[in-house]
């Protein structure tokens, strides 16, 4: 389902701020914590939220606290700022995006109140081993803020009213954890905030019965104990070495993991030896406690024993054996590490993702509008093209014959000088070859010609004068060839 939604997700700006902090501001209504705090990072191009929002965070105690990530202008950064500043959250506009880690992990620890708490406080003692002889204690002119552990023992707090509220904060807890034992002391026994205890007649008692309860006593005894693990129990060995003969009532108590504990009573299995078998039920660490009691003696020795992951795991290689067989129960195939064979292979479910083509079918349509603006708007004329086309292929060929074709014109006029009205010619169109229609069959240079005014008077009637085109004297050519020769 999330996968889903995160290939669905699209990049975009946020319209207002309004939907967000309504999310938040209604998921922090139904948590009970102490503090509750909003973190929004922005470049504020969202609307800002309606008044009757921010109203509502402040009646709530809710802290907005804003990070302006590259804003564009004064007035994004106002407008965040203005949040924060109303909802008693901090304002962030950093240069280097690297800083927002250390921003973010410093707004997830804002607590409605200072961690340093700079005020006179009076001190509630519980009993304790600690207090012993110690009725009353002075004030405290400061402490840092802290919470107690669940298994933890209070010794010394302080009950504060916070928002019409009461709150209990711990000055002095005690702790332990195995054989060891430890202590935590919010405030100090300096003149700094301690200046009430500097003068206390049992200052110097509280310190020192303090120290010993979480140092370290060495006992001396004559109980010795040790474990051992067999199979699935564990053995715990107890001999008494007293110099006095004497008959013990031992006992043993045993914690182990999952935070269950249990009792064993050691029977006697020899002279001044006691024993006992405890199954295990989990692996990791067992602390053990055996307690002697018996001819004026009560003595306590501590013990533990581990019990470790199964051996198997301590191999350093294969088991071709195990291998093959769940090669053989899942109907696998056995690879050569040198074949250089590819381990994944077949049979792999084809994995689909949606996404949206709506981007793709814009930049589709976007390519098709010139396009058919160019079809409805731009007329080719495609006989143009082609006798473009035509006219560069039959350049070379039409030159020669315009050339011979005004040579021949020379010809023909020169030799119509030279007749005037003689004999014309005596072949007709349809005998003569294209070759003697073309070329001159007098080999000889034509003669001057006469004057003009005597040419242009002796021509006959159909002939063409002497600056006519060229194909007007063809056509008077070939109708006074068909008057001389009628078919």
């Amino acid at each position: 389902m999330m996968s889903k939604k995160i290939a669905a997700a699209e990049i975009g700006d946020m319209p207002s701020f309004t939907t967000t902090m309504q999310l938040g501001l209604s998921s922090l209504k139904k948590s009970d914590a102490a503090a509750k705090h909003m973190i929004i990072i922005s470049d504020g191009d969202p609307s800002p939220p309606p008044p009757e929002m921010i109203a509502e965070f402040q009646q709530e105690k809710i802290s907005v606290s804003m990070v302006a990530i590259f804003p564009h202008g004064g007035s994004d950064i106002s407008k965040m700022r203005a949040i924060a500043e109303t909802t008693g959250g901090r304002y962030y506009n950093p240069s280097d995006p690297s800083k927002l880690p250390s921003i973010f992990i410093k707004e997830a620890k804002t607590l409605r109140r200072s961690m340093i708490q700079n005020k006179e406080v009076t001190v509630e003692s519980i009993s304790s081993p600690i207090l012993k002889g110690i009725d009353a204690m002075p004030s405290l002119k400061g402490y840092v803020l802290a919470s107690q552990k669940p298994r933890a023992n209070a010794v010394l707090q302080v009950t504060v009213t916070e928002g019409g509220e009461e709150q209990v904060d711990p000055i002095l807890s005690t702790w332990r954890f195995g054989l060891g034992s430890s202590a935590a002391f919010t405030s100090d026994l300096s003149p700094n905030w301690a200046a009430n205890w500097m003068d206390w007649e049992k200052r110097r008692a509280f310190v020192a019965q303090l120290l010993t309860e979480v140092a370290r006593v060495e006992q001396t005894n004559s109980l010795h104990v040790w474990t051992e693990v067999q199979g699935n129990e564990a053995v715990i060995i107890a001999e008494d070495h007293h110099p006095q003969d004497s008959f013990l009532n031992v006992t043993a108590r045993i914690s182990g993991p999952r935070e269950r504990s249990e009792s064993v009573v050691l029977q006697q299995s020899g002279p001044r030896r006691y024993q006992a078998s405890v199954p295990l039920w989990g692996k990791g660490r067992y602390q053990v406690m055996v307690q002697g009691t018996g001819g004026g003696r009560q003595e306590q020795v501590p013990a533990n024993w581990v019990v470790s992951y199964s051996p198997e795991y301590l191999r350093f290689r294969s088991n071709p054996l195990v291998l093959d067989r769940i090669r053989d129960v899942t109907q696998g195939v056995a690879l050569d590490a040198d074949s250089g064979e590819n381990v994944i292979y077949g049979r792999r479910e084809a994995k689909r993702s949606s996404r949206p083509i709506f981007d793709w079918f814009l930049v589709a349509l976007a390519g098709l509008v010139p396009i058919d603006v160019a079809l409805r708007r731009i007329q080719v004329d495609f006989g143009a093209i082609r006798q473009v086309f035509r006219r560069k292929g039959s350049r070379a060929d039409t030159t020669p014959t315009m050339g011979t074709l005004l040579e021949r014109k020379k010809e023909v006029a020169h030799q119509w000088q030279d007749r005037g009205e003689s004999k014309p010619l005596t072949s007709r169109p349809g005998s003569m070859s294209p070759q003697t229609s073309i070329r001159s069959t007098n080999p000889t240079p034509p003669k001057p010609s006469a004057a003009p005014s005597s040419t242009s008077e002796s021509a006959p009637p159909n002939s063409a004068p002497e600056n006519s085109s060229t194909t007007e004297k063809l056509l008077n050519l070939k109708r006074k060839r068909d008057q001389q020769n009628p078919p």
